[in-house]
């Protein structure tokens, strides 16, 4: 199952995406977060699992 990561995605060091995950574009994902579901455009998620913090604003 492939990891579909969309434009300007930022991946925090030691980030765990597991196989099938979308992370779409203009998210951001932290360090150490493990991330079992999709993850929507312009979103910040961390933690294990991750879960979305925050929405981000462009």
């Amino acid at each position: 199952m492939p990891i579909n990561i969309g434009n300007n995605v930022w991946i925090g060091a030691n980030a765990v995406i597991l196989p099938g995950v979308c992370i779409e574009d203009n998210a951001v994902v932290a360090a150490g977060a493990v991330v079992t579901q999709d993850v929507s455009a312009g979103t910040l998620v961390a933690g294990v699992p991750a879960i979305m913090k925050k929405a981000l604003i462009s």
